[in-house]
């Protein structure tokens, strides 16, 4: 059993909450279940979310190992490439780890890994025109002249940001 840090309302001795705005909540060490990889009762929008997040480290993965996409790109164009594109594979795994286990810190690190290739291709693709001298649409350095795969980010962005998965990580997670 993994334990993981996290914000928890103080208890009395007979097992009730004490009633304070704010004021005893103290931090402390929450038992995470690592054989929770998806929880059945989130609402549709983080189901799928969870998902794609997965998918989308899968594919970021060989994307890094591949030199013809962007993060194989700045694996071999800088030195420090190879640790941006581990860090995205694990955001967007440890994203919806967590998400998964309902805590907060999974849906913020979900939420950056779903930016995390917009981001990325635009300053690959920028490096590469400006170093190549190519010329480049923004469309194209958003996009990454690959429609579907720009379609499920979009998606996962929209997933995430969706009221619904809001309203529920604010209630629910801790």
């Amino acid at each position: 059993m993994t334990w993981f840090l996290a914000r928890v309302t103080a208890v009395t001795a007979c097992g009730a909450s004490r009633p304070i705005g704010g004021q005893g909540a103290r931090l402390a060490a929450v038992p995470i279940d690592t054989r929770k990889w998806f929880d059945r009762t989130q609402p549709q929008t983080l189901q799928i979310a969870t998902w794609l997040l997965y998918i989308n480290a899968f594919f970021a993965l060989i994307d890094l190992l591949d030199d013809s996409g962007y993060l194989g790109y700045v694996r071999d164009r800088y030195s420090f490439g190879l640790l941006v594109g581990l860090a995205v594979v694990a955001a967007f795994v440890l994203g919806g780890f967590l998400m998964a286990n309902e805590r907060k810190i999974g849906y913020i690190v979900a939420v950056v890994a779903a930016f995390s290739p917009f981001i990325l291709r635009f300053w690959a693709l920028t490096d590469l025109e400006r170093t190549t001298g190519a010329n480049l649409s923004l469309f194209d350095k958003i996009t990454g002249n690959n429609t579907i795969g720009f379609i499920f980010e979009v998606a996962l962005c929209a997933l995430l940001l969706h009221p619904q998965s809001r309203s529920h990580q604010r209630i629910w997670f801790k």
